[in-house]
């Protein structure tokens, strides 16, 4: 039964009446913890202490000790020290209470300020000759973690192999933590190798080590090494070493793993359950993935949403908007990290009326404050062209930050706005905002569909000489695509040689499509000698095409072999239109809707429709 925080001090008092002074102590120690549980606050937590001092307890140890922990839990740190300092006397409990209490205050800015006292705190424990134990220094080390304080840490690692604590598990895995977090794995083996008895708890963050430390070959011989020492592993084991599998390639391990989880008979929890699902989604393995979602006895939003973001990473809009919907109906917690993903795939398929409906949902639960919402709003809209939506979700953003920006400069650019998306970028300039890379992107995009060859150069100048910020070939492939549109093939031509290196194929590309438009096929021969993207397709079928115009057919021939010869196997690109509602999905030479007939011959008649215009017009 749950009684209220002022009946427990009544029962209190009542029990100090009739059972004596240490029955009291005892009842106070036991109650007083759960009496402030329910609310973290600080006026009730000041209200106990008001009833102690009332009750005569103010100098028990253990009660103190209690309300210690009571004023931590609660955050409020400047009461704790005060009543630590108070206390006349004190052991290892209140110390560690204190010490743990400043490293899980939350880490802000002052947070450097506050290891400085959290050191202060353990040099007073050492004389004042109280031993500390491995929770003082379990807390000692993560406060090392939090400001990557390597220096300290060693020292600190120097004083508990000098005092034999080193052997500890306990200590042993806050040391493996430690160093794992701040990137030194060859110190966090060693720190490991080093202690003696090893519990289940120690493996799991060694492995965890290497995880983190992207040595997935590491993780998996760790864990064959952890199980010939009769280490079964638990659910934290699992998700570390799946973690290590959600890079592309590593799908057939994830299966491997998933295989040794059936054969031991472990109970797919929702944590390793989840970490399939990421697993398989982020391998194009969406099957398995929504085979492992589909077989969870009991889920929860992470699952969901680890199942939402895999529909949206893959790009299947539909299906995680569909995923979604089924979510928002069982009534689960949405978090914000829920509505990006589900406004992605919205982007990403240009579903409006789908945009729309997850847009009511979220400002229904309150989510429209969120600064990151808003900036998946901006985005979606823009993708679906909704381009007044999306300029009004930005104009409610009080202070919005680079992302936002970026994404609405991307989206007036997308949409075909390029002077109101260089307009922008000028303003945010003006603001002080210091743009990166994804923002230069933006503008040069702008730059380039709307021919504004000047303001291309001076914004791609900024961007390496004033902001020191080093080109990706997708600003290269801008900045070539615009002078190409331009008709400055020679200047275009130049660039493309003085950074062969750091321009992709996607540069290359956009020049021989600007060498075609112009019809210089003698350059664009050139560039195909000089940078071969062999693996690229669309730069011999662009260079086909311009053979042909020229009649060279045997050329086209030679080219067409070359596509076969070099050339692998691309995915078709594929185009979505929204009509009714529904989103309908096509694909080069796709003949599988439904209406492909009555489509292909709407499309006959308009391409001869074309022509009939084309010739009454022609001189």
């Amino acid at each position: 039964m749950n009684f209220s925080p002022t009946l427990r001090f009544e029962m209190l008092i009542w029990t100090s009446t009739h059972f004596g002074r240490s029955r009291l102590v005892h009842s106070f120690s036991f109650n007083v913890l759960k009496a402030a549980a329910p609310v973290n606050s600080i006026p009730r937590d000041t209200l106990l202490h008001s009833v102690v001092v009332k009750l005569g307890l103010a100098n028990e140890l253990s009660v103190q000790n209690k309300l210690l922990k009571v004023y931590v839990k609660c955050r409020d740190l400047d009461s704790a020290r005060s009543l630590f300092d108070e206390m006349p006397r004190r052991n290892a409990v209140s110390w560690n209470t204190v010490i743990c209490g400043l490293v899980d205050g939350g880490y802000g800015g002052e947070f450097k300020t506050r290891q400085r006292l959290i050191f202060l705190y353990f040099k007073k424990m050492l004389m004042g000759l109280v031993d500390p134990d491995g929770i003082t220094f379990n807390g000692l080390f993560r406060s090392c973690v939090v400001l990557n304080d390597v220096e300290s840490g060693r020292q600190l690692h120097s004083f508990v192999m000098k005092i034999g604590f080193d052997l500890d598990c306990f200590v042993g895995s806050a040391l493996v933590d430690f160093y794992a977090k701040c990137g030194l794995y060859e110190d966090a083996r060693l720190a490991f190798s080093c202690t003696l008895y090893k519990d289940l708890v120690l493996w799991n963050v060694m492995l965890y080590c290497y995880v983190f430390n992207s040595l997935s070959r590491e993780a998996i011989e760790g864990f064959r090494l952890m199980q010939l020492e009769g280490f079964k592993g638990d659910e934290f084991t699992f998700s570390s070493l799946l973690s290590s599998c959600k890079y592309k390639g590593s799908g057939e391990l994830g299966k491997q793993l998933h295989g040794l989880l059936i054969k031991q008979s472990f109970d797919l929890d929702i944590l390793v359950a989840s970490s399939l699902i990421d697993v398989y989604a982020k391998n194009d393995n969406l099957y398995d993935a929504r085979k492992v979602f589909d077989e969870m006895p009991t889920r929860n939003s992470v699952s969901w949403t680890t199942m939402i973001v895999g529909y949206g990473q893959q790009e299947y809009g539909k299906e995680a908007v569909k995923l979604f919907r089924r979510m928002f109906g069982k009534d689960y917690c949405l978090d914000e990290l829920t509505f990006a993903s589900v406004l992605s795939s919205c982007g990403f398929t240009s579903g409006a009326s789908e945009l729309m409906q997850v847009h009511s949902c979220l400002i229904k639960l309150g989510f429209e404050a969120f600064l990151s919402i808003n900036n998946g709003l901006i985005y979606a809209y823009s993708k679906c062209g909704i381009v007044a939506a999306a300029l009004q979700c930005f104009r409610l953003i009080a202070e919005p930050d680079l992302v936002t920006w970026t994404s609405i400069i991307c989206g007036l650019a997308f949409c075909g706005l390029e002077k109101d998306a260089v307009k922008l970028f000028d303003k945010m300039l003006s603001y002080g905002i210091r743009p990166d890379k994804i923002a230069f992107l933006g503008v040069l995009s702008a730059c380039s569909h709307g021919g504004f060859v000047s303001m291309g150069l001076h914004y791609f100048n900024l961007m390496t000489n004033q902001y020191q910020l080093v080109p990706d070939p997708e600003h290269l492939t801008c900045l070539i695509d615009l002078l190409g549109r331009a008709g400055s093939l020679d200047q275009a031509f130049d660039l493309l040689k003085s950074m062969r290196k750091e321009a992709g194929p996607d540069a290359l590309t956009a020049f021989i499509r600007a060498c075609r438009t112009h019809g210089n096929l003698k350059l664009a021969k050139w560039a195909m000698e000089f940078i071969s993207e062999p693996d690229e397709p669309v730069n011999y079928s662009l260079v086909s095409n311009m053979y042909a115009s020229e009649g060279r057919w045997s050329d086209v021939a030679r080219m067409h072999k070359l596509i076969n010869d070099r050339c692998e196997q691309k995915t078709p690109g594929l185009s979505w239109v929204e009509i009714a509602g529904y989103n309908h999905l096509f694909k080069s030479g796709d003949r599988s809707h439904p209406q492909s007939s009555d489509l292909y011959a709407m499309l006959g008649l308009l391409l001869n429709t074309m022509k009939e215009d084309y010739k009454s017009t022609a001189f």
